[in-house]
């Protein structure tokens, strides 16, 4: 309803207007203005024909009414040369035409083709202004959704990041010390002769090891964890010589790794790959992965790179953080750095804590051998 009304007044007050003019140049002049109103709706779809509709208006005297209308809208929906193309012809035509039919000084000249300029560039000027103005707004908008994108992506990932921070700690505190309950529980009811006491002692030892499952569950940290782990290792070293780094990896490591300790030994290869590209480009990698003594031993060395980094790489908090992650697990993070550009980067992950669990039970939430067990 609105674009209608708006239709009928761009059509009927240019016509308005040239029916309520008190000089008629020509006879032609108010048919043509008038047939230069009635094509104004086609400027919707194409402006410069309907501008072009206008140039006999325009001669006979009475067409600027429509003319003006039809300029803004090329003005709002044209390029820049449409826009040069309308105000010359609409300047040149008229103005010339007054020019050669009257007796006019230099100045008077030079006043007419002014003027006529200004009626024709006004228009379109105002326009083109109009829509840069919607165009900017749209862009401002466009960047202030973005931002806000932005920053709600950081701070999804510092809650994700202090809610993995909050569960390795839950899961390596609290799941040894339930599981201690529960080793506790069933030495108790294998040691002593009361029938009563092996009973508490047994239903003691099946609620530690429903709520280690339910903290695990609740903690995301199940057998189902979609997180690096110690066996994508392998994968990660063969992307990284996609990506063009020579690398060498010996793993010699038998020994059952836990969850905790898996995933730790995934990050720290991970980010002493990253620091190989970023800071040695070029220069041969070793990794070495071994298990002694209920320790995980990670060496990773670098040789000599073969060309300089970009200027722009800088010394990251990469290796902070990565030390922070490796002591939350009880291991150790130690860093080498050479004068020729080699480095060496090693990390002590415990395979397990010193405690009193037996070789029966993990913090699986069941036993190592009979899950079922409870």
């Amino acid at each position: 309803m609105v674009t209608v009304l708006i239709e009928l007044a761009a059509v009927l007050i240019p016509a308005a207007m040239v029916l309520l003019a008190d000089q008629i140049p020509y006879t032609w002049s108010i048919p043509t203005a008038l047939a230069a109103c009635a094509a104004l709706p086609l400027r919707r779809r194409r402006p410069l024909v309907a501008l072009f509709l206008c140039l006999p208006a325009l001669l006979g005297g009475l067409g600027w009414p429509p003319t003006v209308v039809a300029l803004y809208r090329v003005g709002r929906t044209s390029s820049l040369r449409s826009m040069a193309l309308a105000a010359t012809l609409t300047t040149v035509l008229p103005a010339t035409l007054v020019v050669a039919t009257q007796s006019l000084t230099v100045g008077g000249i030079l006043l007419t083709y002014s003027f006529t300029l200004f009626m024709s560039g006004a228009p379109a000027a105002l326009g083109a202004l109009i829509k840069t103005r919607e165009d900017l707004t749209a862009s401002l908008e466009a960047t202030q959704q973005a931002r806000a994108a932005e920053l709600e992506a950081r701070e999804q990932s510092a809650r994700a990041s202090e809610r993995a921070r909050i569960a390795r700690e839950i899961h390596d505190a609290v799941g040894h010390h339930a599981t201690l309950i529960a080793v506790e529980s069933a030495a108790l009811a294998a040691t002593t002769t009361d029938e009563d006491v092996r009973e508490t002692a047994t239903r003691l030892r099946s609620l530690a090891k429903e709520s280690l499952s339910e903290m695990r569950t609740a903690l995301g940290l199940l057998n189902t964890d979609p997180s690096p782990t110690y066996a994508s290792i392998p994968a990660l070293v063969d992307r990284a010589r996609a990506a063009g780094l020579t690398i060498r990896l010996e793993d010699r490591s038998t020994a059952p790794i836990p969850p905790s300790i898996s995933r730790a030994a995934f990050r720290v290869i991970q980010e002493a790959l990253t620091n190989v590209t970023k800071h040695a480009p070029g220069a041969p990698v070793q990794v070495r992965l071994a298990d002694k003594d209920n320790t995980l031993t990670i060496k990773v060395t670098n040789g000599h790179p073969t060309s300089r980094p970009p200027a722009s790489s800088g010394g990251g908090k990469g290796l902070v953080g990565l030390s922070e992650r490796v002591s939350l697990v009880g291991g150790t993070l130690t860093t080498t750095p050479r004068e020729d550009g080699s480095f060496d980067l090693t990390a002590t992950l415990p395979l397990s804590r010193p405690s009193k669990v037996d070789t029966d039970d993990s913090t699986f939430g069941g036993s190592a051998r009979n899950p079922a067990n409870a």
